[in-house]
Order: structure tokens, then C-alpha cells, then sequence
């Protein structure tokens, strides 16, 4: 792949990231934004949308951000997106 296809497929894995953030949360604050902005790794973002479609609340996703590129497990009730459904925890958590 030549350099301009990785960087327009990282800007659009961001756009994504927070498009789905927007969807499932509603809210997105500015600072996890900017967060977002400042990966430049495709691999950490393909696995920041699958977190994001599958956490059950915005905290948790918050913790996979700050995880950084060495992690790479997606396992266990944190990512039941169904189990945040039914505890009321679709939105941002206050």
C-alpha cells in the first residue's frame, strides 16, 4: 500500500472511532476527540472500533484508550455490549 492510502485509512478508522462512539454514547467530550487524533497506528484504531462497538459503557472504552498499542485482548463482560443495555448503560456515565 503506498504512504497516502495508510494515512487517508488512518483519518477515516478516526472518523469511524468516533462516529461510533457517537452512536452508541451520544456524547463524545473533546478530550477523548483530540485523543483519538493523536493515534497514528492503524492496527491500535481497527482495535479501538471493535472496544468501542462492544464495551458496554464510555468509562470502559476510556480505559482501553489510555491501554495504548501493547494491548491487543478484547475479552470478558467488559466487552458485552448487551450487558450496558440492560444495566442502563448506554450513556456516558456521569
Amino acid at each position: 500500500m503506498f504512504m497516502f492510502e495508510d494515512e487517508a485509512n488512518i483519518v477515516q478508522d478516526r472518523e469511524d472511532l468516533i462516529a461510533i462512539l457517537k452512536m452508541r454514547f451520544e456524547e463524545v467530550p473533546p478530550q477523548v476527540t483530540e485523543r483519538i487524533y493523536e493515534i497514528k497506528s492503524y492496527d491500535s484504531l481497527e482495535r479501538l472500533i471493535l472496544v468501542a462497538s462492544n464495551v458496554p459503557s464510555l468509562s470502559v472504552f476510556l480505559e482501553e484508550l489510555e491501554e495504548g498499542q501493547d494491548s491487543f485482548k478484547i475479552l470478558g463482560d467488559r466487552f458485552d455490549p448487551i450487558k450496558g443495555q440492560l444495566e442502563g448503560g448506554s450513556k456516558i456515565e456521569k
